[in-house]
């Protein structure tokens, strides 16, 4: 690791600390508001990313440590547009991803050919941050359409 920008890998593990811990608070915020028939699995797979988030969270501040450094005590920002139907939860969240999966990618360009660790660790959260904005994408399609949500018009 004696090959990488520290400071600059430290700035972006400490700005997906900030998102991570963000997505803790948001996706066990929208579990309190979803009503309705569906709210058990609903309410379950929220809380599931909340825990998934925090897993995220632990794991980059751990790296944050490991180069010496110390972990940001501040939390990203906290989109709410107040409107609680599922639907604009998931395009929050959508949105969200989107901003961490930037941020992996750029610790991957950060790291990538310096640290053999912290660039299967980027590749790691890659992975798991596509696929979750693959699930939520599916989520937001209505029955019966193929395409994309995130490709849809309008």
């Amino acid at each position: 690791m004696q090959n990488i920008d520290r400071d600059q890998v430290v700035a972006v593990l400490n700005r997906l600390l900030e998102a991570e811990l963000a997505g803790v608070v948001r996706y066990t915020h929208y579990s309190f508001l979803v009503f309705g028939f569906g709210r058990i699995p609903i309410v379950s797979w929220l809380r599931e990313q909340a825990d998934e988030s925090l897993l995220h969270a632990q794991q980059v501040g751990e790296w944050i440590t490991t180069l010496g450094a110390y972990p940001s005590l501040a939390i990203g920002p906290l989109l709410d547009s107040h409107k609680h139907d599922i639907g604009a939860m998931l395009k929050e969240s959508l949105e969200t991803e989107s901003a961490a999966l930037a941020l992996y990618r750029e610790l991957l360009g950060k790291v990538e050919g310096r640290s053999v660790a912290l660039e299967e660790f980027a590749r790691q959260m890659i992975h798991a941050e596509e696929l979750h904005a693959a699930d939520v994408d599916k989520m937001l399609r209505k029955p019966g359409d193929v395409a994309a949500f995130a490709n849809a018009p309008g």
